[in-house]
């Protein structure tokens, strides 16, 4: 039997939604597998639709993770370049990255590791230019606790805009409110719902980020959700809109709410950067052309002269947001067949199989 040790998170926040996909398929495989959880050892509110075998599971691999331990075991680590170099034997790292400079810390970082996988091909390209020659790209896949439920949320005659994703200046989540208010605000035909709590900050710097994006003055058709604590109300939020907003990003390493959005049939307004140009197409998005680039740095979760995250992301113009935006209202009720598609194409089980075909082969 083949082992493995596993090294990630288990919570509600985007890598701990990787690290759950990537064991409920690596639970599949005949792997003797050791848990080596990041973090708390286990954060399952966020996961409603895991039963309790799996949990119980989880558990006695984490018990039993020193058992596990050898020389020529091979670990896969789900997680940021910073901090991998925290590393258990024979590591092979997942991870992800948004802009275009990599340092001298991160190169050394990823030499370290037996082999790195990217979810970006774009992050993989630039850190192979860097003479990185452990370097793969391996797309992530769509999340099984998610399905279309076929409800009816709103009117049949209003349409409804999603924003789902921690505000961010890299997000856009600013701009991207006071376009649309620009546009629709006011108008009972559109509705706007926000999920963009950042866990990363405090309530006060929460609150006046909304007030910077709303000027102040409060918007009648746009609602700020409070952060949702399980899968299911995630899948509810994303099922109700017509239009996602979510992919209007200056970076991503993939954006798991603008890819699931599009894989249920949902029309995303999207960036044609980074990780975007690895699953969405003309076919099954809005894309919106980039203008160049920008500095990263926003003082905040990218400091200039850091070791880590340096350099450009994207750069978009707002009347092509804008422009784009009128377009998916002209789509707005219509199925994005070609987005349900990439369910298919893109599934942690394809993911899965190709890092292990690296791993032991």
């Amino acid at each position: 039997m083949k082992r493995l040790n596993f090294d990630g998170p288990i919570n509600g926040l985007s890598l701990g939604n990787v690290s759950i996909n990537f064991l409920r398929e690596l639970k599949k495989r005949e792997i003797d597998l050791g848990l080596f959880p990041i973090g708390d050892k286990g954060e399952f509110e966020a996961y409603d639709k895991i039963d309790d075998e799996f949990k119980k599971w989880i558990g006695t691999l984490s018990m039993n993770r020193l058992k596990k331990l050898h020389p020529e075991t091979p670990t896969l680590k789900v997680w940021h370049i910073n901090g991998s170099e925290k590393s258990l034997p024979n590591q092979y790292l997942y991870t992800f990255y948004e802009v275009d400079s990599p340092t001298e810390e991160e190169i050394n970082i990823i030499n370290l590791q037996k082999h790195v996988f990217f979810s970006s091909s774009e992050a993989a390209e630039i850190f192979k230019s860097k003479g990185c020659k452990n370097v793969s790209h391996v797309p992530l896949g769509f999340d099984q606790d998610f399905y279309e439920t076929n409800k009816t949320y709103l009117q049949d005659d209003v349409i409804h805009f999603g924003l789902i994703g921690k505000f961010e200046r890299r997000k856009n989540t600013q701009a991207i409110i006071q376009l649309w208010a620009r546009e629709f605000g006011n108008n009972p035909k559109y509705q706007l719902s926000c999920l963009v709590t950042n866990p990363f900050l405090n309530q006060e710097q929460m609150t006046q980020a909304i007030q910077s994006a709303t000027g102040g003055i409060p918007v009648s058709n746009i609602n700020f959700l409070p952060r949702l604590t399980t899968n299911s109300e995630v899948n509810d939020m994303m099922n109700s809109v017509d239009i996602d907003l979510s992919g209007l990003s200056n970076g991503e390493g993939w954006n798991l709410p603008a890819f699931n959005c599009t894989a249920l049939g949902k029309w995303s307004v999207v960036s044609n950067c980074s990780s975007h140009k690895d699953w969405a197409t003309e076919d099954n998005s809005i894309l919106v052309k980039t203008v160049g680039k920008q500095p990263c740095y926003d003082n905040f979760f990218f400091k200039e002269g850091m070791p880590f995250n340096q350099g450009n992301y994207y750069k978009l113009n707002g009347d092509d947001i804008l422009k784009a935006m009128k377009e998916a209202v002209e789509k707005a009720g219509q199925k994005n067949i070609e987005g349900t598609k990439l369910r298919d194409k893109f599934s942690y089980s394809k993911t899965v199989d190709s890092i292990l075909d690296i791993i032991y082969n």
